[in-house]
């Protein structure tokens, strides 16, 4: 059993606690302040979550999803350079500026990506880039979708990324919807799509969908 922190207690860090601990994983969710209760977030007493700090859940997890806002994660995580050192680190979250109606409108790194700037903000942690190119749903239930989504993975290092395939298909990703575009560089590609989804928000709504390539 893997032990999985997830930084980030939004409706996208809850979602992959929920569904990764229904895999059979040891999952603890991250708060920017230890929280008071716990057992009010847990919805499955079957496999309760535990709650903890960022810090601490960065410091004891084996594997870490940073699920924060993106706009705010390189300066989150840089400061857990000490705790996330020799872990495996999956970023799902994307760096954007946001417009006056709440959705993206700029990149916050643009000629690069977020995952870049972790990896070389914690030379120490073996950065993912994945799950960034999806509405949330999506992201534990890809087989809802009407057509085969793809996820997509960039990294560095080739036994990250295979272990996080291994959490993708806990999470019901086949085999053949994932994409391995490469090294850590070609998440500015897959964070650079997060610019065509306000456009589709607001003309179809909340509608669950991926931006996937057809074969």
């Amino acid at each position: 059993m893997t032990s999985i922190g997830i930084l980030g207690t939004g409706r996208v860090g809850s979602g992959l606690a929920r569904a990764l601990a229904a895999a059979g994983h040891e999952v603890v969710l991250g708060h920017r302040q230890p929280p008071e209760e716990t057992a009010a977030h847990d919805t499955d007493p079957a496999r309760p979550l535990r709650h903890t700090d960022q810090r601490t859940t960065a410091a004891t997890a084996d594997i870490v999803l940073n699920a924060t806002p993106g706009d705010t994660s390189l300066e989150r995580l840089s400061a857990l350079e000490a705790e996330l050192a020799g872990k495996i680190l999956i970023d799902v979250s994307n760096a954007t500026h946001h417009g006056p109606d709440g959705l993206p409108s700029d990149l916050c790194y643009p000629g690069g990506s977020l995952a870049e700037r972790l990896q070389r903000a914690l030379p120490a942690t073996r950065v993912v880039k994945t799950l960034n190119t999806m509405l949330f749903p999506v992201m534990t239930a890809p087989g809802s979708l009407s057509t085969p989504p793809t996820v997509y993975l960039s990294g560095d290092d080739a036994d990250a990324k295979t272990v996080t395939a291994g959490l993708l298909a806990d999470l019901g990703w086949r085999p053949e919807w994932i994409e391995d575009l490469g090294d850590i560089t070609t998440a500015r590609a897959t964070e650079a799509l997060m610019l065509l989804v306000p456009h589709v928000l607001r003309r179809r709504g909340f509608q669950p969908f991926a931006v996937s390539l057809a074969r």
